[in-house]
């Protein structure tokens, strides 16, 4: 949300003015619908693309760096990541991978060299892609404008630094294979669960990890203090007390739309980002859709604090 609308929801003691609805009225016309059958392949890619947070992790926003030109420093509880170059550079990006290698990469955590990925990229999620999306995604990276610059190696604390421990993680704890709809669910919902556990990865973020560093699957959603770059992930689960059980379906795509919260308070960190960045550009029937896939989940009490 851009800092004038910020300020405007804050006015008047949390009262939306006539210029704040305006100004909202004006935000959501702005809508992007989903491409129609004539659309190419990028331009289904860029929808693709939104859907997944606007791959933030991979642009270094704070010191306005390149788009997707890699250099962000990542902390996590095993150390410091830096993003990769994925524009179509040819000697510091993706310009010489095949759109095999780039599907290889998303589904099996595997690099064009042949070596495994650390799963802080999430191919853990990805791999629930199916094979056209991730197609078009490969046909949108390919129109980023190319930047020349090298990545930086990782800085984690061993073992942790070591790919050697990779091929025994993925053993223990990925599971590669595409999304399955729930035939007991609604199209609407599959959307939704779709976009959550593969584009999205929101789990990556909002679930916390065990000491191998890998997702702790009965507390799926249910908030992080680990989160990306030392950031809290709070609990998205349906909980009224510990969660966002209190948030209605519109309050969801809203905020997702908007980075505003029902109580007025606005997002923070990486996932003002991904807002920005991403679900700000999204159609509505694609954020209803994540809204109600979010409120069929289980609800978790699970109390997420910040540290002090």
């Amino acid at each position: 949300m851009s800092p004038l609308l910020s300020t405007l929801f804050r006015c008047a003691g949390g009262t939306l003015t006539w210029l704040t609805v305006a100004l909202v009225a004006a935000h959501v016309t702005q809508a992007v619908e989903r491409p129609g059958a004539t659309a190419t392949p990028a331009e289904r890619g860029k929808v693709i693309f939104d859907l997944t947070g606007g791959c933030g992790c991979h642009t270094d926003y704070k010191n306005k760096g390149a788009l997707l030109a890699g250099g962000r420093g990542i902390k996590t509880p095993f150390g410091t990541v830096f993003g990769t170059n994925i524009t179509p550079d040819s000697e510091t990006g993706l310009g010489k991978w095949t759109e095999d290698d780039f599907v290889r990469a998303m589904t099996q955590g595997v690099r064009k060299d042949g070596k495994d990925l650390f799963p802080v990229f999430p191919y853990t999620s990805f791999t629930r892609m199916s094979e056209a999306d991730l197609k078009d995604l490969w046909a949108y990276l390919k129109t980023v404008p190319p930047v020349r610059q090298e990545n930086r190696p990782h800085d984690l604390l061993p073992p942790f630094g070591i790919r050697l421990t990779l091929g025994p993680w993925k053993a223990l704890n990925f599971t590669p294979g595409p999304f399955r709809p729930d035939p007991g669910q609604s199209e609407q919902v599959n959307r939704g669960a779709y976009i959550v556990q593969a584009l999205g990865h929101c789990a990556e973020c909002h679930t916390p990890r065990n000491l191998m560093g890998a997702l702790k699957s009965d507390m799926t959603h249910a908030g992080s203090l680990d989160g990306p770059e030392g950031q809290l992930a709070p609990n998205i689960t349906p909980d009224e007390d510990t969660g966002i059980g209190k948030w209605s379906v519109k309050d969801i795509a809203y905020y997702l739309q908007t980075g505003s919260k029902p109580d007025g308070d606005e997002a923070e960190g990486l996932m003002s980002e991904m807002i920005e960045h991403g679900y700000s550009h999204v159609a509505e029937a694609d954020l209803a859709a994540i809204a109600a896939y979010v409120k069929t989940l289980k609800p978790i009490a699970h109390k997420v604090k910040k540290k002090k």
